[in-house]
């Protein structure tokens, strides 16, 4: 059993459970400690994982599996997740919330995120999942004096309790046909000559529609406004990147491993899923006041893009899902870093309308989130524009024009509320002045997210590299 191979997953494991032990015996105000460890474990964990090997190797009895594509994926969970926690920081303390229990509930939501990214059968992949949903369904409700935080917290397990339950029938359905629960052995079922039995696709149905709750796609988008909305705005930015890059990754290795010999059948659903959440992101974002919903909207055209590239369902499709989901964190982590920057009467500005006016107090705040929203709206040479390119070109060299066309029309759709944002910063009247800034972190973060969106028209290279040979180690390249 090569255990090694779960080595960053087991010093993140300890290092959740030591910081629990410890965050115990520490006094209330020294929790931003915590959250400076938890990045730290995090940050470690980076390292194992860059320095294990990554050949496809498989352990706890073909349980787990470690490849390239497992290991871009997660240096791209771990870093939002370290992100995210430093994005709270000051956050927490003003809004009463610096306890200690809420990086520990990251780490163990990022090792479930792990597991999930490295699951090599239906069994890891629901202890991953579940391990993971877990605690975002605590950080949702984490601000107890908050109806709304609350409420977003028991819409989130209600219905990502239903979900789950979606996902076991599938997987329950997928093992009684196919007499086993491991990837390679369903891919051994699947390529039977015969065909694959009805009841097998009717597993995989299934097991796709429990997959499409966790990743927000349409038609089981329905819990992301309200959570986004109603979560405390850290955990909003930690829903937007980490989660979602450890779902999107999930539904890559469930659809392409044991399932590539019918990707024919498969390939429908994607493309159907794809169109209505590009479409339905664009369009109901257009109507949204509260920032928060945008960017859950946002996220839900973003998932759609991105579901382009799997859709296509060869090497350089998924490379292209990769790039998007990679500039997809940075350009949210980085969104989310202006508006937790942002305060007005010492409260935090969530209406589009009360962004009215920044460039005039904050005129540096207010050109890097304008380079955010244009690059989300897909304007050349900012990077949002390369993740769209590289995800449609293999889209039309593989003949999928009607799934291009509508994503580029949705494109143009989207763009209109990003516009808008930039609109009323720059042409709108300011009502009321923002409070002075604080947070170094903040600032810090935001900085380096919007240079990495500007200069990645320069140095495109490594992020191709990387996302080439990840999705290649997928087909066995």
């Amino acid at each position: 059993m090569n255990w090694l191979s779960a080595l960053p997953e087991m010093t993140l494991a300890a290092a959740a459970m030591a910081l629990l032990l410890f965050g115990v015996f520490l006094p209330r105000e020294r929790a931003r400690l915590v959250s400076w460890l938890a990045v730290l474990a995090l940050v470690a964990a980076m390292v194992l994982v860059i320095a294990t090997p990554a050949g496809g190797q498989q352990a706890f009895a073909g349980l787990f599996v470690v490849d390239r594509f497992a290991r871009f994926t997660k240096l791209l969970a771990l870093g939002a997740t370290a992100l995210s926690i430093l994005l709270s920081l000051d956050y927490v303390e003003r809004e009463h919330m610096a306890r200690f229990e809420f990086p520990v509930l990251m780490l163990f939501a990022t090792l479930g995120m792990m597991l999930m990214i490295s699951a090599n059968d239906l069994i890891a992949l629901y202890l991953g999942l579940e391990l993971q949903s877990l605690p975002l369904y605590v950080i949702a409700a984490f601000q107890r004096d908050s109806l709304r935080s609350t409420e977003a917290g028991l819409k989130y397990f209600v219905l990502g309790a239903l979900s789950s339950g979606m996902l076991l029938y599938g997987a329950s359905m997928i093992y009684g046909f196919a007499g086993t629960t491991g990837f390679t052995g369903i891919a051994t079922a699947m390529a039977n000559p015969a065909g694959a039995p009805v009841g097998l696709i009717f597993g995989l149905v299934f097991l796709l529609a429990g997959l499409a709750f966790k990743v927000a796609a349409v038609p089981f988008h329905m819990w992301t406004p309200d959570v986004y909305e109603g979560a405390p705005t850290p955990v909003t930015a930690y829903f937007s990147a980490a989660p979602k890059i450890a779902a999107i990754a999930l539904f890559v290795r469930v659809a392409v491993e044991p399932f590539g010999a019918i990707a024919a059948d498969w390939r429908q659903i994607i493309v159907v899923i794809s169109i209505a959440s590009m479409v339905l992101g664009s369009v109901a974002g257009i109507n949204q006041r509260n920032i928060k919903r945008l960017m859950a909207y946002s996220a839900i055209a973003n998932v759609g893009y991105a579901l382009v590239g799997l859709a296509v369902g060869t090497p350089d499709g998924v490379r292209g899902l990769l790039v998007y989901m990679a500039i997809y964190l940075v350009m949210t982590i980085g969104s989310f870093g202006c508006i937790l920057s942002l305060r007005r009467q010492g409260l935090m500005v969530e209406e589009i309308g009360d962004f009215a006016g920044l460039s005039r107090s904050r005129p540096l705040l207010a050109a890097v989130f304008a380079v955010f929203m244009f690059s989300m709206a897909g304007i050349p040479p900012l990077a949002g524009f390369f993740s769209k390119l590289y995800v449609f070109l293999p889209a039309i060299a593989h003949g999928f024009y009607t799934l291009s066309i509508i994503g580029v029309l949705s494109s143009v759709i989207g763009a209109y509320y990003y516009l808008r944002i930039v609109k009323v910063m720059f042409f709108d009247e300011p009502t009321v002045e923002f409070d002075p800034a604080s947070g170094g972190e903040v600032v810090a973060i935001t900085a380096a997210t919007g240079f990495a969106i500007l200069l990645f028209f320069f140095l495109p290279g490594p992020l191709l590299s990387a996302a080439d040979v990840a999705a290649k180690s997928l087909f066995g390249g």
